[in-house]
């Protein structure tokens, strides 16, 4: 059998090696080159443009409810207007409520006739409740004969 502790050449060499592969430094990168930036062919058109001015929406609504009263179909009228059928509607929309407190009137009714409408509603609110306990007691009564409950 081999001697065990007969591994001093061996292990001198190993040693050697560990010391010859001393950690070196690591090469870095050079930073990417960065895009050349945007010219005025590259910039986005009006109609993709963000931020409209109040103005500007309404003349846009008016001018796409003119074609559509011309004889234009909706969708061909957003589409030369330059806006998406989402901004459109979503503009219609936030116009609406505007539009509905101008044509209403400004002078709020008296208190009196508000209180009157609202004690009659209560008491024919209490009425219905009164008649539909009575048909619900009669539909139950029924229903105990039929099943011999009573």
């Amino acid at each position: 059998m081999a001697d065990e502790s007969n591994a001093g050449p061996v292990a001198g060499a190993v040693s050697a090696e560990a010391e010859v592969k001393a950690p070196t430094a690591e090469k870095r990168r050079s930073p990417r080159p960065r895009k050349a930036a945007s010219g005025p062919e590259q910039s986005k058109p009006a109609a993709k443009r963000r931020g409209y001015t109040e103005q500007e929406k309404s003349e846009k609504l008016k001018a796409i409810a003119a074609q559509v009263t011309g004889g234009s179909t909706l969708k061909d009228a957003i589409k030369t207007a330059g806006i998406s059928e989402q901004t459109y509607y979503h503009w219609k929309g936030a116009a609406k409520p505007v539009e509905q407190k101008d044509t209403k009137s400004t002078k709020p009714l008296p208190a009196g006739d508000d209180l009157a409408d609202l004690v009659q509603l209560e008491e024919e609110n209490q009425r219905l409740r009164k008649l539909l306990a009575e048909k619900l007691r009669a539909e139950n009564a029924d229903l105990r004969k039929r099943l011999g409950l009573d």
